[in-house]
């Protein structure tokens, strides 16, 4: 990370703890059988609670657990479930932001919004792995426990037109609320078969409702020829209140590997990305090894914390019987040794 430019450097987190946090669990029936993923973390009563999703062979769902320390977490189940009886979203929910405190060294605590927590979600209408074009969703509680949560009928927000870079389906969102306004970064592809680009744009209201897409959208674009060239996603979008500007952290693809990294904004809108990934996969053997992706950053007592998604290939013949053909959980990085 040596070669990395100046200004990025305050994002850099380049000791992995090397284990997971929270593991698929293996078991038959279970949602989180072949996966943890996704991880979105908030501090609330004193604690930080993360929502991360399962994936169970069919579909996405959503769980959450608590923690004091970041490091060890406390399973406490489903929170968004699959079989809602609308089709959009009945294979599945999967966790994509909270309504929270978006400064990078901030308190990270959610934000009431009309009396209400709220978190978005994305979820498919086919069977399986991410089938079919994905819609984002909102769900609210009022429930301090942050346990029961209440999802609307209908999509929030939905994939552009035929033809458009986001025409063929979306996935996870990031909201971000902005002098009274919000702002939802969204992930896009132009195909819903075959191969595509994902990419991210923008869009904004002045409610959670009724989005209006940004006319020059996509705002991060892939990278053609480098290690962001088929995805350019995962956005988490957070304002650095010590340098005044704005921080994504992303996720990029080269259809080898996956790899987080970050850019830089003044104004939301016009992105410069660190010409390296920030958490590169790791090497044959590594819990990584495969892809390290999807990230979830806070910072606590000093220390930056980069959580992500982290893939290796299962090895032994049980292993494979447990998981399949890869194993993916939930691990972090560092800006200080464990």
């Amino acid at each position: 990370m040596s070669t990395i430019p100046e200004k990025y450097k305050d994002y850099l987190t380049p000791y992995k703890y090397g284990k997971p946090i929270l593991s698929p669990s293996g078991k038959e029936g279970a949602f989180d059988r072949y996966g943890a993923d996704n991880m979105r973390i908030c501090r609330h009563n004193g604690k930080f609670y993360c929502f991360y999703i399962g994936f169970d062979g069919k579909g996405y769902r959503t769980a959450m657990a608590v923690s004091e320390d970041l490091l060890h977490w406390k399973k406490k189940g489903i929170v968004l479930d699959a079989g809602s009886g609308h089709p959009w979203d009945t294979n599945g929910r999967a966790i994509s932001s909270l309504l929270c405190d978006t400064d990078l060294y901030g308190n990270r605590e959610l934000i009431k919004y009309d009396g209400k927590y709220w978190m978005f979600y994305h979820a498919y209408p086919g069977v399986g792995y991410e089938v079919g074009a994905a819609a984002n969703g909102l769900a609210w509680t009022t429930d301090e426990e942050l346990l029961e949560w209440h999802c609307e009928e209908s999509p929030v927000f939905e994939k552009g037109a035929p033809g458009q870079w986001d025409g063929g389906g979306l996935y996870s969102t990031w909201i971000v609320p902005n002098n009274g306004r919000f702002m939802l970064y969204y992930n896009g592809k132009e195909a819903t078969t075959g191969s595509w680009h994902e990419q991210v744009g923008v869009a904004f209201s002045d409610s959670l409702h009724d989005w209006k897409r940004y006319e020059n959208n996509p705002v991060l674009k892939v990278t053609p020829n480098h290690w962001d060239s088929v995805f350019s996603c995962g956005q988490h979008v957070l304002f650095d209140s010590r340098k005044k500007r704005w921080v994504m952290f992303y996720c990029g693809f080269d259809a080898k590997h996956a790899q987080d990294g970050v850019a830089v904004s003044d104004d939301m809108i016009n992105w410069e990305k660190c010409p390296e990934p920030i958490i590169p996969n790791g090497k044959p053997g590594d819990l990584d090894s495969i892809h390290a992706h999807k990230p979830c950053v806070i910072y606590n007592d000093g220390i930056l914390w980069h959580f992500y998604c982290a893939v290796r290939p299962t090895v032994t013949e049980e292993e494979k019987r447990l998981f399949g053909h890869e194993y993916r959980c939930l691990t972090a990085a560092r800006s200080k040794p464990f």
